[in-house]
């Protein structure tokens, strides 16, 4: 259930709102827009008479969600949100490109990798210290002596970093080395148990889209993370699963809409696991961009030959800067911009 608040209401008015809330078992979590305050009542709501609360001082109106999803619904909250990484905004009219090495391999490769998505005009990095690979006897990551790496190259450059969290054993070191943005990845997006401890940080969360599932199953992956509290929350769409071998997956546009749609949150592609080759990738950047999608998960090598792992899809620094530009035109087109 949400409960809007009219414009004129007080802090005494919306907290009395929640202490009703509260009283009946549920959970209180407040949203506050530029117009309006939104309450989201979570837990069983058919203890919550919507007339009741209708009627209360500062109540503009109280409704039932259907959806299963609550917290990360547009309807509790009808604005986009915009996150704030380290004063870089994504979300509403600020696009967010996001890029660097698929995984982390050495000190060298990390510094020219940090210093060439600077230079690129990218303002997060991103960079694999865990991999989870199918077959387990290939290169699986450089572990916490990677992240370690990872951290001092983007700290040298001013970077904040996107990492991707496989083990909730790994947190502890995560937040240690205060890592900007942890990404939960295809295979884990219905880990329940991680989604449930970083739903207990503050720390924003890429989501990224199962290879094989559903929007609504994205959707309810997601709304285990808001139901701990953690609002932080980035949907990427990385491409699914079908019968097509051409390519490595398929991007799937349609869900750019349908989550804007369906969700205030912000969302994101992944151009690079998408396609699975690295001449698709500036393609379907731009084709994300223009149907809506709020930024970029990009690969960059600095020398993709010599990539580890998917070196197929890593662009090159100079492709970066190339890439850059032209997602600069285009977002000015939409009345957007590449966010500083």
């Amino acid at each position: 259930m949400i409960i809007v608040m009219n414009k004129t209401a007080t802090d005494e008015q919306i907290e009395f709102v929640v202490s009703k809330i509260k009283d009946k078992g549920l959970e209180a979590s407040i949203s506050k827009g530029t117009e309006k305050t939104v309450i989201g009542a979570v837990g069983d709501e058919r203890l919550l008479d919507p007339k009741l609360l209708d009627n209360l001082p500062g109540v503009e109106q109280a409704m039932h969600i259907v959806k299963p999803y609550k917290i990360v619904a547009r309807e509790w909250h009808p604005e986009d949100t915009v996150l704030d990484i380290r004063g870089h905004l994504i979300g509403g009219k600020h696009i967010q490109i996001i890029s660097g090495p698929c995984s982390v391999e050495t000190p060298t490769q990390m510094q020219k990798a940090a210093s060439a998505v600077k230079a690129a005009g990218v303002k997060l990095m991103r960079g694999g210290a865990f991999k989870p690979r199918t077959s387990p006897y290939t290169f699986q990551g450089s572990g916490f002596d990677g992240l370690e790496m990872f951290r001092k190259a983007a700290d040298n450059e001013g970077l904040p970093i996107v990492t991707e969290l496989l083990d909730v054993r790994h947190l502890d070191k995560f937040l240690e080395q205060k890592v900007d943005i942890i990404q939960i990845g295809t295979r884990s997006m219905q880990n329940f148990e991680l989604l449930r401890e970083v739903g207990r940080l503050k720390v924003p969360v890429i989501l990224k889209r199962g290879m094989s599932a559903t929007i609504s199953e994205w959707l309810m992956a997601a709304e285990y993370i808001a139901s701990g509290g953690n609002h932080n929350i980035i949907f990427c769409e990385r491409g699914i699963r079908t019968f097509e071998t051409y390519y490595r997956n398929v991007l799937d546009v349609t869900a750019i809409p349908v989550l804007k749609k369906e969700t205030h949150l912000p969302v994101i592609i992944d151009p690079s696991h998408s396609g699975g080759k690295a001449w698709m990738v500036a393609a379907l950047s731009r084709a994300g961009i223009a149907a809506g999608a709020d930024g970029l998960l990009v690969e960059m090598h600095p020398n993709p030959c010599e990539a580890w792992c998917d070196a197929d899809q890593a662009i090159t620094p100079d492709e970066l800067k190339s890439l850059m530009k032209e997602l600069t035109a285009i977002a000015k087109i939409l009345g957007r911009s590449i966010s500083e």
